[in-house]
């Protein structure tokens, strides 16, 4: 995945964290063995590899994701598109830097050869059609899922009391030792803009943005870029839906991605630049957190 992991837990007794440690590196390898764009022998890279009308049956961690994504596109009108990566390839994001934009033409083809409606996608027997040229990119959900796959794990485990983090992405199962939530701070990246502290009590968090690697999200609908959303963080059961609604939510905007929280009862926070300041929202359902 290209990140970081940590996780802190309240090692029950007998606990041994070394085999711990070995199980969640397993784990976390295989889910990159199925969902990386990096390596060629991948899942998902032979997906996009795949010719005209061939059905890929998926491993279950692939399918429960495709299902999610394609869930999560259809609920934000495509904001969220886990069929876009030619687009994300075309603007160097992923293991082809780009020397520079790519032309409209570029783009327009690109948009042609996209879109999560073009996939056929049989949940039951766990397999997925590839209409011709389409790539698949789930790097906009697929941290969210290992997040919520490692908390599992340690609940497997018999570890009932952890906090999971995978590139900056939490989840908070159980209590601290010391009886308190997992107490979490957003990331607030603007200045002006009262910090805020999270109980992740069965709960996980998300934040999709542009302040730390600069813009990087690409809009499936058009093909270009972010420029507004600094940073939208969301809250939910599932860290992978998090994962997937915090970058719907960005590229939705300021008006309608309000209008997506509030509808679908999403628990959100956004930090966008207006003019030279910024502009925080929060959703009825994250206003009613705090």
């Amino acid at each position: 995945m290209g990140t970081y992991w940590t996780v802190r837990f309240a090692a029950p007794r007998g606990c041994v964290a070394t085999a711990i440690q070995s199980a969640i590196e397993a784990r976390l390898g295989a889910i990159v063995d199925e969902m990386s764009h990096w390596r060629p022998d991948s899942t998902l890279c032979r997906f996009n590899a795949a010719p005209e009308g061939c059905w890929l049956s998926l491993p279950p961690d692939f399918a429960h994701v495709i299902a999610a994504g394609i869930a999560v596109a259809e609920a934000s009108d495509g904001a969220f598109d886990p069929a876009m990566g030619r687009l994300t390839d075309l603007w160097g994001i992923g293991p082809r830097p780009a020397t520079s934009p790519p032309s409209q033409a570029a783009i327009a083809a690109a948009l042609g050869q996209s879109g999560w409606r073009r996939l056929a996608f049989d949940p039951a027997a766990r397999r997925l059609r590839q209409p011709g040229g389409l790539w698949l990119d789930l790097s906009g959900i697929a941290k969210g899922h290992a997040v919520d796959a490692v908390a599992d794990l340690l609940a497997a485990h018999g570890v009932a009391h952890a906090l999971v983090e995978i590139g900056g992405e939490l989840a908070g199962r159980g209590v601290r030792p010391d009886l308190d939530p997992w107490w979490v701070d957003l990331e607030t990246p603007a200045a002006g803009i009262a910090p805020l502290r999270i109980a992740l009590h069965q709960l996980a968090i998300a934040t999709s943005g542009d302040y730390v690697r600069g813009p990087h999200t690409i809009d499936p609908r058009t093909g270009m870029p972010l420029i507004d959303a600094m940073a939208v963080s969301v809250c939910h059961p599932s860290a992978m839906i998090a994962d997937a609604w915090a970058t719907a939510l960005s590229v939705a905007g300021a008006i309608d991605g309000p209008r997506y929280a509030e509808r679908h009862g999403i628990a959100a926070r956004w930090i966008w630049r207006d003019g030279d300041g910024h502009r925080e929202i929060l959703s009825p359902a994250f206003a009613a957190m705090l």
